[in-house]
């Protein structure tokens, strides 16, 4: 019966953690020994254990071996970078290609630099300027449309404005009426308005709003000499 698959995770206990460690501590030591020889490689291994306690193996020292690992990690930097610049060297000259490219077919659509072009080439180029413009037609269109839908939505709104307006006005007109009933009384207010004069020149009507303006006549003073003067002529 075959052995049961370890779950690879942290022991919990203690004394099972030690025990786990010291045991592949100890086969993993021996295959970097057995790698070494086998293969005759140079080999370094460093193991602390989760108590700071240090284990290591080398092939020929741990010195050299760091060394030679330093030196490689520099070299592998290095070509890094040298790799990376190349990248960035490849990718700069695509950009200026496709800027090229860019700056070409603008002095192309602006009718420059036709030289060299085959009748193909200029109907080509003459259709994609039509499209152009097809494009820009009907983006014009869209934005006149938008511009004229905007203006029909103000003169709606304008129309209720002067819709609430005119209902403000015939209720003003309409409390004129009534206030001109009660100074003329029960009389018709249009025929009041037709047959009276009014000293200052304004009349009252339905379809005309006029601010009414009210002044009481002066009471006519009663002579009380006349009888005095028929006294003394009689």
């Amino acid at each position: 019966m075959g052995r049961g698959k370890i779950v690879i995770r942290r022991i919990d206990n203690t004394t099972s953690r030690q025990v786990t460690f010291t045991k592949r501590r100890n086969g993993l030591l021996k295959k970097a020994k057995e790698l070494a020889i086998l293969c005759d490689a140079e080999v370094g291994l460093i193991i602390f254990s989760s108590t700071s306690k240090l284990y290591e193996f080398a092939s020929t020292s741990m010195k050299s071996v760091i060394e030679r690992y330093n030196k490689s990690n520099e070299e592998r930097q290095l070509q890094n970078q040298v790799s990376e610049v190349k990248f960035w060297q490849r990718e700069a000259e695509i950009l200026r290609q496709q800027l090229h490219n860019l700056q070409e077919n603008y002095r192309q659509l602006m009718g420059e630099e036709l030289y060299g072009l085959s009748v193909h080439d200029l109907q080509k180029l003459e259709n994609q300027l039509e499209m152009s413009l097809r494009g820009v037609r009907m983006q014009k269109d869209q934005v006149l449309m938008d511009e004229i839908q905007e203006l029909s939505q103000k003169e709606n709104f304008m129309h209720q404005e002067n819709v609430e307006l005119y209902k403000k006005a015939n209720l003003i007109r309409q409390e004129n009426m009534e206030l001109c009933k009660k100074i003329y009384g029960t009389r018709d207010v249009t025929a009041a308005n037709g047959s009276t004069q009014n000293p200052h020149g304004f009349s009252i009507g339905e379809d005309s709003y006029v601010p009414i303006n009210l002044q009481l006549s002066q009471p006519e003073q009663q002579s009380h000499e006349m009888p005095a003067r028929e006294t003394r002529s009689q």
